[in-house]
């Protein structure tokens, strides 16, 4: 029987994988790392030791959300400035924690580069020492496996092992075991806080390369107070378009919290989303959400990574109720559209009257990234059962006041979702279905959802652009 040689051997060594192989029967290379291999992981007391293979000019993946390694990203700043490294990427989804990689002091050092951003990678990407990929969230698994984002060295954040020596990726997989699989070096801080979920976040400890054991609480986001505006829109969203026994899609924020809130009456709901917060915990727990409509994964909330408050970390933990699975399968589009009744909720910064949304930037300004939105509206959209509900939801004004119904985007603003694919739109005042509208039917229903006090500039505004009056 040909012996199993480590990954880590093969990297070490620069011995090819495929040469080993060919060359003879004693190597074997093992890239899927749910895969024991005959090793373990070199424990360290430190942060900084455990990221002292990282060397100027690499790219270091990290992975994001409640799973970002905080720990191991400020031991690498440290690491970075004590040996006078640069030019290293940083390359992630959203993080939590303070990003000191992309401190105006590190200039020289890293340069972040965001697949969706967060706020703490905003100045950044501003002041042209960060980059930004604009992608969709399904995709960002290509990214590696298309070989166009080289990992050499990832930072990721797990449970302890189990008896066996499996460790969980807990609260993010999304695109992280796409990454893992391509990096030369994994360094983990495993986490006794870290919940441990089943699906696609099992990794055996013997692919890591170096850790350290850390026992402290993950980020937390908790439900913040629903304003009366939000209230309202959660209330005509869940009487108007979430039906019983639909698939639900939604992020994190006020809006979709008020829209689970109001969905304690609604029996037999369905979970397939790219994030889950709080507010689905209440609903699972009160007996709405039971995914027993759903003709696979039946019986179980689907999901690729979360965050929210220590209710939702300990409701995951161990709770073979959650599939935690890798992005790529989650937001698929054919994978969505297999759901029942599938809903999806999403919000953005601004829709035009013609109905396209602009959700990634404010003006020129990049404010986030594409995410899920596409994917999941497009899902729905092509529900096998014809009753999928793709949904933009927001409050009519920005907090300055300013309406968010426009009669054109602002300059340099990016499309991210295109008039063909917005079915409906909703604010406090009302729903807007634009499916199969006309231009002037389109502007017509979205005037009418606008704050009363914008609705006769935006009528004019419609009239100058279409030549004719907005009319149902």
């Amino acid at each position: 029987m040909a012996l199993l040689a480590s990954k880590f051997a093969s990297r070490v060594t620069g011995f090819s994988p495929l040469a080993a192989q060919r060359s003879n029967n004693y190597f074997t290379y093992v890239n899927e790392i749910s895969h024991p291999l005959k090793r373990e992981p070199k424990i360290v007391k430190s942060a900084v030791e455990a990221v002292s293979s990282i060397k100027s000019g690499q790219t270091v993946f990290c992975s994001g959300a409640a799973a970002t390694p905080i720990d191991l990203l400020n031991g690498m700043v440290e690491h970075g400035v004590a040996n006078k490294l640069q030019n290293i990427t940083v390359c992630h989804m959203h993080t939590e924690g303070p990003a000191k990689y992309c401190d105006p002091e590190y200039k020289d050092i890293f340069r972040s580069c965001s697949f969706f951003m967060g706020a703490n990678v905003r100045k950044a990407v501003a002041d042209g020492r960060g980059d930004n990929v604009s992608i969709f969230l399904h995709e960002i698994p290509k990214l590696f496996h298309q070989r166009i984002v080289k990992p050499d060295v990832a930072l990721i954040h797990v449970s302890p092992p189990d008896n066996h020596g499996y460790c969980s990726l807990g609260t993010s997989v999304d695109c992280v075991r796409a990454g893992l699989q391509y990096s030369k070096t994994i360094v983990a801080q495993i986490n006794k806080k870290m919940p441990r979920t089943f699906g696609d976040a099992i990794i055996h400890q013997s692919h890591i390369d170096y850790a350290i054991e850390i026992d402290k609480p993950l980020p937390q986001h908790g439900t913040g107070e629903i304003s009366e505006a939000e209230k309202k829109i959660g209330c005509l969203i869940a009487e108007n378009l979430v039906e019983d026994g639909a698939t639900l899609q939604m992020g994190i924020g006020s809006i979709p919290d008020a829209v689970l809130a109001a969905l304690h009456n609604h029996k037999d709901l369905g979970i397939h989303s790219e994030m889950f917060a709080n507010g689905v915990v209440d609903l699972v727990e009160n007996g709405c959400v039971t995914n027993n409509q759903k003709k696979f994964h039946k019986g179980r909330i689907v999901g690729s990574f979360l965050i929210g408050s220590q209710k939702l970390y300990d409701f995951v933990d161990n709770n073979p109720f959650i599939e935690m699975m890798e992005v790529d399968y989650v937001n698929s589009v054919p994978i969505i559209a297999r759901n029942p009744k599938m809903t999806a909720i999403n919000s953005c910064i601004e829709v035009d009257l013609t109905g396209q949304i602009s959700s990634d930037s404010i003006g020129t300004r990049f404010y986030s990234g594409f995410g899920g939105q596409v994917d999941f509206i497009r899902g729905a959209a092509e529900g096998f059962d014809g009753k999928g509900k793709p949904i933009i939801a927001m409050q009519s004004t920005s907090p300055k006041g300013v309406s968010k119904i426009v009669p054109v985007l602002k300059e340099g603003a990016g499309v991210v979702t295109t008039r063909a694919h917005v079915h409906y739109v909703v604010t406090e005042y009302g729903v807007a279905p634009l499916f199969g509208k006309t231009m002037r039917q389109r502007a017509h229903a979205l005037i009418q959802i606008a704050h009363p006090d914008s609705r006769e500039e935006l009528e004019k505004a419609a009239f100058a652009r279409l030549k004719c009056m907005p009319t149902p």
